[in-house]
């Protein structure tokens, strides 16, 4: 391998996805792995759990899991005391409800923000420490289209996901002199167990359609070359930025 293409290994690198289990978080450990980085993802659901792992060994990787509910600040510390100091952080864990704001409640406003937003940034200060204490290391929040643009309906997961840009910025410059680097991506339209049932509905596909110049949805491998990018020593001088992988559909808005 000769210099330029090392500068993009991420071999010998410990890397944590949270919500790794499935969608665009189990893509992104399998694409991590595979750039060589020993992956741990976490999830919610032993058996979930369980069940990712042995998939990524099937591609020949090393991966292991860890039981982690984000939205609990106290079982995230817990979980990172069991862990050896990552090189990565992948703050993935998400989830998503489209309701019209005039009839979002409280538990549903603190369900999406408490995972999204909170999660993040207790994940993002549970590694950080341990980070520190180890030269550094790359943090990459997911963040969204809704982070940049209005989507009616989605007044939580827009406030928690624009709220992960101001996180991203702020830690950034805050922990820059810890050798920690802190950035995101934004991905477009991408079909997830998550957002499946958007993908059902032919009329919302056509119109979506016409708005990306690149003229298709993307794909999960779409992501992976971004956050290999991002966490490796190809990006060390790269810190407090957004990358939105979405087909161009910003750029023409």
């Amino acid at each position: 391998m000769n210099a330029t293409m090392q500068r993009f290994s991420l071999s010998g690198k410990r890397a944590l996805i949270t919500g790794g289990t499935r969608g665009i978080g189990f893509a992104l450990a399998a694409g991590l792995a595979q750039a060589g980085a020993q992956v741990i993802i976490s999830g919610r659901q032993q058996s979930t759990l369980d069940a990712a792992v042995a998939q990524l060994r099937q591609i020949d990787v090393t991966a292991s899991g860890i039981l982690l509910d984000v939205t609990q600040p106290d079982r995230i510390r817990a979980a990172f005391a069991t862990l050896d100091a990552p090189d990565i952080l992948i703050n993935n864990a998400g989830t998503e409800q489209i309701c019209p704001s005039l009839e979002v409640d409280e538990a549903l406003w603190q369900r999406i923000v408490d995972t999204n937003l909170k999660g993040a940034f207790f994940c993002a200060q549970a590694a950080a420490r341990l980070m520190a204490t180890n030269g550094g290391g790359a943090i990459v929040n997911l963040c969204s289209l809704t982070s940049k643009v209005g989507v009616p309906g989605a007044a939580a997961y827009g406030a928690s996901k624009s709220g992960l840009v101001g996180l991203t910025h702020t830690l950034s410059s805050e922990w820059a002199t810890l050798g920690i680097r802190v950035n995101a991506i934004g991905p477009g339209y991408f079909s997830t167990d998550m957002t499946e049932v958007f993908y059902q509905d032919r009329a919302w596909c056509t119109a979506m359609l016409a708005k990306i110049p690149l003229g298709r949805f993307g794909e999960l491998e779409d992501l992976t070359g971004a956050a290999i990018f991002l966490c490796s020593d190809a990006a060390r001088y790269i810190t407090g930025q957004v990358l939105y992988v979405d087909g161009g559909y910003l750029a023409s808005i």
